[in-house]
């Protein structure tokens, strides 16, 4: 199985939330939350059911860049709001964004395994790099 059979096949499971837990991206907030003080005041005034929102769809940017290698609108957008000029969310966030992200798969799929992991990073990083790079550039 390549990587991104593996990343869509985590995914699908991911989704699969039991009615009493938490869906997979309000667990993987409350993870980044509480990974850092400075994620924590970042996102002070949020309102996390809109930010949640704003992540599924920036989420499949990111899956969409890795797919075509071509930056849509969203993350574009994403990128310019995030860079220095603007909210100034600073790049060594974005690795912590992932290891909360892997994190997360890591309790929310049953079958996730190093190769799973691996292919979850291998998927986003390209995006990642993008946000990355646009911190000093947009």
């Amino acid at each position: 199985m390549s990587f991104e059979e593996l990343f869509d096949a985590s995914y699908e499971r991911v989704l699969q939330t039991p009615p009493e837990a938490p869906d997979f991206f309000e667990a993987f907030y409350r993870r980044f939350l509480m990974s850092s003080p400075e994620v924590r005041a970042l996102f002070r005034n949020t309102d996390m059911a809109v930010q949640r929102r704003m992540l599924k769809k920036s989420f499949f940017s990111l899956v969409a860049f890795y797919a075509s290698g071509n930056v849509d609108d969203v993350l574009h957008r994403i990128a310019c709001l995030h860079s220095a000029r603007h909210l100034s969310i600073k790049p060594h966030l974005y690795d912590l964004w992932l290891d909360c992200l892997t994190d997360t798969v890591r309790a929310y799929d049953w079958e996730c395994s190093d190769d799973i992991e691996l292919s979850w990073r291998l998927v986003l990083s390209p995006g990642i790099t993008y946000m990355k790079f646009g911190y000093d550039h947009f």
